[in-house]
Parts: structure tokens; C-alpha cells; sequence
């Protein structure tokens, strides 16, 4: 296995990455983090697994997280989030010519990768979005609603506490500990890092019968942060989804009790699709 890192400049502002080679490469995947957290969380468990099946794994830290710049917690707009996730991809076709491309994406990344297949030209052969972020699973307060999108129009990069219920991550006291004590991970978030992904969330749900790109939905029923539901709306909405929904399954599922069946979830649908291609 082969371990590199990158850089990449958008919007003004440099952000890390990082991809990993296997020995023999299938397929490639690109990986999108969530809010709050960074790529390497995904070191210890997804990434050796992809890689054990022969998948390239190529991530990056999002702006505002982990060790790409940018104001902890606030990003551009939408539309550079679209930007960062193409530049990874066309870095993963600079890294691996001709070689199949998936998107892999966690509740935050999850929103992004199904809207990039939603909203852009790509060759992408399919999308992979785990616990997505279309719609939150607990309403805010009407007041804080109010101040945010205030505050989006006049100050759209302020941040504030995402309030995040940390212990709704994993029903795995270790990995919540592990979360917490994360130099890298933080609790911030801005008006522009929050009201464009929820809307987002509910135009890819209602546009879902637009997607040409098979995706593997999954979700746990017991996630406190995103609703599962909506992922359930969506596939509803859309022939090319597949959704598997772990009972009572935590909001970071490759980090839950569930992880195993989860992974081993991911491979078979990437396995499946390899062999029709082929």
C-alpha cells in the first residue's frame, strides 16, 4: 500500500489531500468527509477495508476542517463545495487514468456527492452516501432558524457551536470518546455551511428521479442527526437508488456497532457493479 498527501487551491484557499494505492486497483474511490470532522477518521476501518478489496481511496479535508485552511466551519458557498468535490475527482483521474471512478460520501459529503451527481456532467459509475445529509433529524429552534439566515445576509461567515449531540455518533462508547479527543475535529459552523446544505437536502430529494447514476443509500434507523427518512424519500423518488437501513444504527455507521455488515454492504454493491461492467 502506497500513502501520499496533495494540496489543491480553490477559492483562494489551499486544501489538503491524500489517497492511498493498493497494489492491484479495481476501482477507484473518492471520499468526502462530514461536518465538523476530516478524512483521516476514515483511516482506521473504511479505508484498509476499500483497499483490501483492491479500491484507491483519494480524500480530502473540506474548507474550514481538518488540515485544510480556511476559518474553521465556513465555506465559500455551495457552489465551491461542488468545485472541491470536481477537483478531487479530476485529481483521482490525474492519479489513476482510466480507471473507474465511485463517490463515497458521509452525511455532510453525502449532500455533496448526491447533488454532484445530480447537478454535473460526469463518468462517474456510481455514488456511495452514507447517513446523507438531506434532512435534519430534530427541528431547531424557530428562533435560531430565524437568526441564522438573519446573520446569512449579513453575515454569512460568522460561526457558532454546532450543538452537535456527540453522543449520537456511535452506540460505541470508544468511538465517541475517539471523536471527542480529536485534535482535528470541531464543533463550529457558519450560516454559509448550514443553510445552503439544507437546501440542498431537499431539492436533490425532490429532483432523486433525475439520477442517471446508480447509488447505494445507506442509513441507521436510529440516527439522531440526520433523518433516515429522507434517504427513504429519496430512494422512494429514484429507480437508480438502493437503500439499506441498519435497525437502531448510529448516525456514523462505520464507526458503529454495525461497521462489520456495513462495509461488507459497500463492497458487495461495488463488487456487483465491477462485474457488470466488466
Amino acid at each position: 500500500m502506497t500513502h501520499n498527501t496533495f494540496d489543491l487551491r480553490i477559492n483562494n484557499t489551499k486544501l489538503f489531500g491524500q489517497y492511498w494505492k493498493p497494489e492491484t486497483i479495481r476501482a477507484v474511490i473518492v471520499l468526502v468527509h462530514g461536518m465538523g470532522e476530516h478524512a483521516s477518521r476514515y483511516e482506521d476501518f473504511v479505508i484498509p477495508k476499500l483497499l483490501d478489496n483492491d479500491f484507491a481511496v483519494v480524500a480530502y479535508d473540506n474548507f474550514g476542517h481538518g488540515r485544510s485552511d480556511g476559518k474553521r466551519g465556513h465555506c465559500p458557498n455551495y457552489e465551491a463545495l461542488m468545485e472541491s468535490v470536481e477537483q478531487v475527482i479530476n485529481m483521482a483521474e490525474n492519479l489513476f487514468p482510466n480507471t473507474p471512478k465511485f463517490l463515497y460520501g458521509h452525511s455532510m459529503g453525502g449532500n455533496l456527492t448526491i447533488n454532484y451527481a445530480l447537478r454535473k456532467q460526469h463518468s462517474l459509475k456510481g455514488v456511495i452516501a452514507t447517513s446523507p445529509f438531506l434532512r435534519l433529524a430534530f427541528q431547531p429552534p424557530k428562533w435560531k432558524l430565524t437568526l441564522g439566515k438573519i446573520m446569512m445576509n449579513i453575515w454569512p461567515s460568522i460561526t457558532l457551536p454546532s450543538e452537535l449531540e456527540v453522543e449520537a455518533i456511535s452506540r460505541d462508547p470508544k468511538e465517541v470518546k475517539r471523536y471527542v479527543e480529536d485534535a482535528l475535529v470541531h464543533d463550529k459552523v457558519s450560516p454559509m455551511f448550514t443553510f445552503p446544505i439544507m437546501d440542498a437536502g431537499e431539492w436533490a430529494i425532490k429532483q432523486a428521479s433525475k439520477l442517471k447514476t446508480p447509488i447505494l443509500l445507506l442509513h441507521g434507523t436510529g440516527d439522531r442527526i440526520i433523518d433516515h427518512k429522507a434517504s427513504e424519500e429519496f430512494s422512494k423518488n429514484s429507480d437508480k437508488a438502493e437503500l439499506k437501513l441498519f435497525e437502531d444504527g448510529y448516525h456514523e455507521l462505520h464507526h458503529d456497532l454495525c461497521k462489520d455488515e456495513f462495509m461488507e454492504t459497500i463492497v458487495e454493491w461495488l463488487n456487483k457493479l465491477q462485474v457488470e461492467r466488466d
